[in-house]
């Protein structure tokens, strides 16, 4: 696109007066760098996304108050975690994450274990552990 062309409608991500870097032509048919506000494309998509994410959220927390799951589902979707990143973060392998989903499993879980999950999702210790869905939303 033309440096010209660069949009310029508000964005949602950005806050008052951030900007983003655009790779446009000049005048003279190079590449140089413009500023854009945002597009309104890009907000449509984000928007879309973070419907989705929500969704995603609200299915693992009817999950866990079902008591299908263990809150480390809804907190690995609330936290935008997949099983492999979780497991990065934890250092526990991704076949004992999807084991300890289960609640049976989770509530047999050690402090150490809990601690770990826990740090990663950045919560204390006993309100991952003491975690059911009711307390909050």
């Amino acid at each position: 696109m033309k440096k010209s062309e660069v949009p310029q409608d508000d964005g949602r991500v950005f806050e008052k007066g951030s900007r983003e870097l655009y790779y446009a032509l000049d005048e003279q048919g190079e590449y140089t760098t413009a500023l854009s506000t945002g597009w309104v494309v890009k907000n449509e998509i984000q928007d879309q996304t973070m419907v989705v994410l929500q969704e995603r959220i609200d299915h693992a927390y009817e999950e866990l108050r079902a008591a299908r799951v263990s809150p480390i589902v809804y907190f690995m979707e609330l936290k935008r975690m997949d099983w492999q990143i979780l497991s990065d973060y934890t250092g526990i392998w991704k076949w004992r994450i999807k084991r300890h989903a289960k609640p049976a499993v989770f509530a047999k879980l050690s402090d150490r274990v809990i601690r770990k999950y826990a740090e990663a999702f950045d919560i204390g210790v006993d309100d991952l552990k003491k975690y059911s869905g009711e307390e909050c939303k």
